[in-house]
């Protein structure tokens, strides 16, 4: 094939939309997913340390759940409190700060002593890794073209499943070589890396042209805040609340309560395995790549329904059906692939969704609202489990949450191909 026919193969390709990128578009882009993974792989330590700070801390499972939820409500407060910042210092700021600050906590993770000083240095890692969604995902859904903004955002957001493997692996090498009361130190104190990226982030990444064009015209005066609850904006603000708010419910009711129920009520054993994670891993990465492509294909609207439906299909499955353990290692990647395919499209829905003035303030308020509500169904679901069975209060709550995320999605406006103002 002689270069012709290489040139237009490849601009017909698979990742034809990866090669018409410039080399600014490209930094950006390889920024915020090497970003998103550095975030996941700090983010995810804990939950495979657990076990370990149980056994040496003597730490309850309820001391282990309060750390959790508590990071996640401080990941919501800092993607709130993110999204406002980019609006007022620039996107590459935001961005490198919370880099800087999960980094930093993460660290002292590793440092702590006891679980109160854990408890504090995680709550306040979250601010960062909430941040760093919010920031990441405006810079990203800016830098490229409409027509590409779909693909491009939710191959970014594909970094999550990487990070996730990352963190697997350090947690199978660092526990195979240190003794276990040091090994989960060493996975936080890992934790600094991040902080090396943001050098690269500073010399490489610029601030997106569409918001320092608006940025220049409205060089008077600060955006505020509130103008996403003006009459204009108040209806967007709350529906793509309400989005997240049923995308990230559904989230946690699944991932949170399953593995309980299917080890409990179902006595399966493959949950506890590296291939069952590996599965669901693997699945998580495949879903954020396929809705990439169909957000802009189908449309973003077509594409949240089309992975709700599916999400809560498959919450229906495992909690329905009789499975064996075999059986349940196959399905950890439908599972993987529905309920992380379901995020994919949202960081560019929700950056077409707002005005370049106050994009950031609106995507960090309607996503992190969504996470902070969507982080009680856990608790919401625990609580109802004292009165029915766990499979049955998953399958309520799984079912809302998806109920209203498609609501919300046929009420938006479609967004796909939008042009953002300048």
């Amino acid at each position: 094939m002689n270069t012709q026919a290489l040139s237009t193969a490849r601009d017909q390709g698979f990742f034809a939309w990866y090669h018409a990128l410039t080399a600014k578009e490209r930094r950006t882009f390889w920024s915020c997913k090497v970003g998103y993974a550095l975030d996941a792989m700090d983010t995810q330590f804990l939950s495979f340390v657990i076990p370990t700070l149980i056994a040496s801390w003597g730490l309850s499972k309820g001391d282990a759940g309060l750390i959790g939820t508590v990071t996640l409500l401080t990941s919501a407060a800092g993607g709130w409190i993110a999204g406002i910042l980019s609006d007022r210092i620039g996107r590459v700021k935001a961005l490198q700060i919370t880099i800087l600050w999960f980094a930093f906590f993460t660290v002292l993770c590793g440092l702590a002593q006891n679980f109160t000083q854990l408890l504090w240095a995680r709550g306040l890692m979250g601010f960062g890794m909430g941040g760093e969604w919010t920031a990441g995902a405006i810079l990203i859904g800016e830098v490229i073209r409409a027509r590409d903004r779909g693909k491009a955002v939710g191959m970014v957001q594909a970094g999550w499943a990487i990070g996730w493997g990352v963190s697997a692996l350090l947690y199978a090498l660092m526990f195979s070589l240190l003794p276990p009361e040091w090994a989960w130190r060493s996975l936080f104190l890992l934790g600094i890396l991040p902080a090396l990226f943001v050098i690269f982030v500073r010399r490489f990444v610029d601030e997106p042209e569409v918001y320092v064009a608006v940025k220049k015209q409205k060089a008077a005066g600060q955006p505020s805040f509130w103008q996403i609850f003006s009459p204009k904006m108040i209806t967007v603000t709350l529906r793509a609340a309400l989005l997240t708010t049923g995308a990230q419910g559904g989230y946690y009711a699944i991932t949170t309560w399953l593995p309980t129920f299917l080890k409990t009520e179902r006595h399966l054993t493959v949950l506890g395995t590296g291939g069952y994670l590996a599965m669901v891993i693997v699945g998580s990465y495949v879903g954020y790549i396929v809705s990439a492509f169909l957000t802009d294909y189908l449309g973003r609207k077509k594409n949240f329904i089309l992975f709700a439906v599916g999400s809560l299909a498959i919450a229906l499955a495992y909690t329905r059906l009789p499975v064996t353990d075999a059986v349940m290692l196959f399905l950890g990647f439908p599972l993987g692939f529905c309920v992380s395919g379901v995020f994919s499209g949202m960081g560019s829905f929700l950056t077409e969704l707002f005005p370049t003035a106050i994009r950031g303030s609106g995507q960090g308020f309607s996503y992190n609202m969504g996470r902070a509500v969507g982080s009680l169904f856990p608790l919401l679901i625990g609580m109802s489990s004292q009165s029915m069975a766990l499979g049955e209060a998953i399958g309520v709550f799984a079912g809302a949450a998806y109920g209203v995320m498609i609501l919300a999605a046929l009420t938006l406006p479609e967004t796909a191909g939008k042009q953002l103002e300048s």
